[in-house]
């Protein structure tokens, strides 16, 4: 065996069972910690930003109700279909907000976590 292939395999062997004898109580977890989804800290200003032309205190163009309030929002997450309104393709006539684009996925996801952390204020 050539001296490339030994180091090779040498590389191999040595990355193969470097973790094999790790000890769990000194594993790290890099999960990031996030903090707190609410509403006064991040879904209060996605709504205003891309809600509230339509959905003020009274609705203009069609909207059928006003989201100025952290309960009117929780309201429509939770018995008017806001989160899937705001997950529909680009070009579905049921997308908000109306006519589209579809907000950042990230932000989407950030109205999605903030529901299933319980819809803090």
């Amino acid at each position: 065996m050539n001296s490339k292939k030994r180091i090779a395999l040498f590389l191999f062997t040595g990355l193969l069972f470097a973790c094999s004898n790790d000890n769990p109580e000194t594993l790290i977890d890099s999960t990031p910690i996030l903090e707190e989804i609410t509403y006064s800290k991040n879904i209060k200003s996605i709504i205003d930003n891309n809600c509230i032309s339509c959905h003020a205190q009274v609705p203009i163009n069609g909207a059928p109700m006003s989201l100025v309030t952290y309960e009117q929002v929780r309201n429509a997450v939770q018995n008017r279909g806001l989160i899937n309104r705001i997950s529909l393709d680009n070009g579905n006539s049921l997308l908000m907000p109306q006519g589209g684009p579809k907000l950042p996925q990230s932000t989407i996801d950030l109205v999605i976590n903030w529901e299933q952390d319980g819809l803090l204020e």
